[in-house]
């Protein structure tokens, strides 16, 4: 007897017309409804900035090409999940109320063989959040975020606080005050040296300025100022300022725009960076690096409750299916938000803070699921 070298793998259910009909509708539905949502964003982010771009003279080709179109993937990506969630309950609650769904279980079809198109529409969905997320979302915001603070005045002047405090290394923070991004230069700059809660020494000048090339802070002038145990101040007034200092002026800038353009190797190589630092950035930082994952991977989990909720016909309909569906995803999206924030303020370990509203759905998906028509 010839060997089989066709046999189907018994975890491979095998590719169908059905399964081809149910995939096409539901990233279909899923794309359409994207689509839709992204004119609608659009507008009105054009009649809110258009005050903006008549004042600074903003050229419309680069309205067009350096800003919403690199817009895009930033608001696809953000209205994701909650459009993946309506698409499927939008279709599958039709074929619900045609008795469609019926006629294929009657028919022989398992509810699980029925989840396989929808999973493989949902692994395309995940991995093109992914791919946005890790990727392409990171290089487009940074031509934004360069269009916004040259183009829209109160985004040129948010750019930087006007007190900036950071930790250079354990013990060790810089205070900078009134930063410039076009002259590199800082109104005022110290350095402080603390052992516990005691401060033992500083460094402070006036009008600094940052050298990209060689990373130097220089000054004309600076003072020292030394503590000892018993509150005795000591000074020293010095010239020519010439410091190295483990502080690059892109870590000046507000944290969360300076992630956003970061791509998942840079996030990765900054973390380790603020690690060594002992940086009281690090819960935001890895707060990024977690979402950055678990919300596309919810994609999965917010197909399998739309699929278990809308695939019994009910006296509602799909009406009825939607405005269930749509409190379910608007409830996930609430719980990862909040439990964003419980991550940042320190409130739970960060792992645990950002996965968990994945895991309570999970659990909700696993019960929908059990109770959907077999």
């Amino acid at each position: 007897m010839l060997p089989q070298y066709n046999k189907r793998p018994s975890w491979f259910p095998g590719f169908k017309t059905l399964d081809r009909y149910i995939i096409g509708k539901f990233v279909g539905t899923y794309l359409f409804a994207i689509a839709m949502i992204i004119v609608v964003v659009v507008v009105f982010d054009y009649v809110e900035k258009i005050d903006d771009f008549t004042q600074m003279h903003a050229p419309v080709s680069a309205i067009i090409f350096d800003y919403y179109f690199k817009f895009v993937p930033f608001f696809i990506n953000q209205f994701s999940a909650l459009f993946t969630f309506i698409a499927v309950i939008f279709f599958t609650s039709k074929l619900a109320y045609q008795t469609e769904i019926v006629a294929m279980l009657s028919g022989g079809m398992s509810f699980k063989r029925l989840m396989w198109p929808y999973f493989l529409g949902a692994l395309f969905i995940t991995v093109l959040s992914l791919t946005m997320s890790l990727w392409l979302i990171p290089a487009t915001q940074k031509d934004c975020v360069a269009f916004e603070q040259k183009y829209i005045a109160r985004r040129a002047r948010e750019q930087y606080d006007r007190h900036i405090y950071r930790q250079v290394e354990p013990g060790t923070f810089a205070y900078i005050r009134g930063f410039s991004k076009t002259t590199s230069v800082a109104s005022f700059f110290a350095l402080e040296q603390y052992e516990g809660s005691r401060m033992v020494g500083s460094l402070e000048a006036s009008d600094v300025k940052f050298d990209p090339e060689s990373k130097h802070w220089t000054a004309q002038r600076y003072v020292e100022r030394r503590f000892d145990k018993d509150g005795e101040e000591s000074f020293l007034q010095s010239r020519n300022l010439d410091t190295v200092i483990n502080l690059d002026v892109v870590e000046l800038g507000r944290l969360t725009e300076l992630l956003t353009t970061m791509n998942i190797v840079e996030l990765n190589d900054f973390l380790e960076q603020q690690k060594q630092k002992g940086s009281d950035s690090l819960r935001q930082i890895e707060v990024e690096h977690h979402i950055r994952y678990a919300y596309p991977f919810g994609t999965f989990i917010l197909t399998l409750i739309g699929v278990s909720l809308s695939s019994r016909k009910v006296r509602g309909g799909t009406g009825l299916h939607i405005g269930i569906g749509i409190a379910l995803c608007f409830s996930y999206i609430m719980l990862t938000r909040v439990f964003e924030e419980f991550a940042k303020g320190g409130s739970m370990p960060t792992l645990l803070a950002v996965w968990l509203p994945n895991l309570i759905f999970l659990v909700i998906g696993i019960y929908l699921y059990r109770k959907a028509p077999k």
